[in-house]
């Protein structure tokens, strides 16, 4: 039963902002008394961020927020709060909905409610808007969000792939606009990318619902950590087809290193984890959408830490590597999915394998790897 003291709250966001509006103006019609808040970055530009609230009826009222060091986003964490204080504090909101400006990821808005909220606010739903059509181009478009007029500070050097994608693979709900440009391999596509999404149609009543299902911040975190992250399976479908690479053995950081152009232009979207034999003791993120590749230590293995230090290591996070155990490299290990329209499964497959230890280095043994060359120090240690 929902705790009728704390204000609820979903968050909708999304790049597709014709969806986003159209989610947003069908949930203040479904659930009476529900008021939207957004706030637009586009004048971040002249010092401040556009705040506007709207219900059914219209717009409600209007107002501006200071940039904070510089920075969009910034001065939207300092001013969301409040505002949705104010809105519980009038007893006249039954529910909030945080309209997200384009390129302002869910995650970071989800936490900062959760965090702050205290016993005033709920957040129960994250939904991304999505117009099925517009997947597939926003994953390949590997424009620098400034470039597009989309940067939330300065210094934002996100793409509009990593974004949407980001975007797309966090909300646990997908509110989906009909859409007549849209086809089966575009829906295909939807599906794998994120298959255990709750995919509702926008003009659809459960909408309405789904806006007070829950959300536990915690959870939608470690599920996009790279240790335990929630990957797609195996699928073949529409044309689409998703390729769930898995492996035991080190790859050879030169070998590669060299091959990353061909295997960033492979897939339209991948993300995994792996090792490097020079590397043994870092978990390494792997994070590619259009044709752009993040490489990002993301702490040690479970492997790599005392025991002693088991406890203070999140559960999910301690389940996934039991269940992920090697008796030799513990949960070291290759986890690499990747998810395309016409996907070459083979050819992916082989170059990948080809970028691992031989036998004859890996029988050389650890010693010997950290002998390797070490070509992803560009990458991962860079000279500030």
């Amino acid at each position: 039963m929902q705790d009728k003291a704390r204000l609820p709250v979903v968050i909708v966001g999304g790049l597709h902002s014709e969806a986003r509006k159209e989610v947003v103006d069908r949930l203040l019609r479904t659930v009476p008394g529900s008021v939207a808040l957004h706030h637009d970055l586009a004048t971040a530009a002249d010092g401040t961020v556009q705040r506007s609230v709207r219900d059914a009826s219209g717009q409600l009222s209007c107002g501006e927020a200071p940039l904070v060091n510089d920075c969009a986003c910034c001065a939207l964490r300092e001013d969301l709060v409040p505002e949705l204080e104010r809105l519980a504090a009038s007893g006249l909101t039954r529910l909030a909905i945080v309209e997200l400006w384009d390129s302002v990821e869910p995650k970071a808005m989800a936490e900062v409610v959760a965090a702050h909220g205290g016993d005033v606010l709920d957040l129960t739903s994250v939904m991304t808007a999505v117009d099925p059509a517009l997947v597939l181009p926003c994953l390949a478009n590997g424009d620098d969000l400034a470039k597009v007029g989309l940067a939330a500070a300065a210094t934002d050097q996100r793409t509009v792939a990593d974004t949407w994608a980001r975007q797309l693979e966090y909300a646990p709900v997908l509110a989906l606009i009909e859409s007549e440009d849209a086809d089966d391999e575009d829906r295909a596509l939807l599906a794998q990318l994120h298959p255990t999404a709750r995919q509702v149609p926008a003009g659809s009543g459960e909408l309405g619902q789904l806006a007070f299902a829950g959300f536990d911040v915690e959870s939608a975190a470690a599920a996009q950590h790279p240790a335990c992250a929630l990957l797609p399976q195996e699928a073949d479908e529409a044309g689409v087809a998703t390729l769930v690479w898995h492996r035991r053995r080190p790859f050879h950081p030169e070998r590669l290193y060299q091959a990353l152009e061909d295997l960033c232009c492979a897939a339209a979207r991948s993300r995994g984890r792996f090792w490097l034999a020079d590397r043994p003791d870092t978990l390494l993120a792997w994070d590619c959408a259009g044709g752009a590749l993040c490489v990002e230590n993301a702490g040690p293995w479970m492997a790599a830490l005392p025991d002693a230090a088991w406890e203070m290591v999140p559960p999910m996070r301690r389940a996934a590597a039991a269940l992920d155990w090697h008796p030799e490299h513990g949960d070291r290990c290759q986890h690499l999915v990747f998810t395309s329209p016409g996907l070459d499964r083979h050819g992916l497959a082989q170059l990948l394998q080809s970028c691992l230890l031989t036998d004859a280095e890996y029988a050389a043994g650890p010693e010997a790897w950290k002998h390797l060359p070490a070509a992803f120090d560009s990458l991962l240690d860079p000279v500030s």
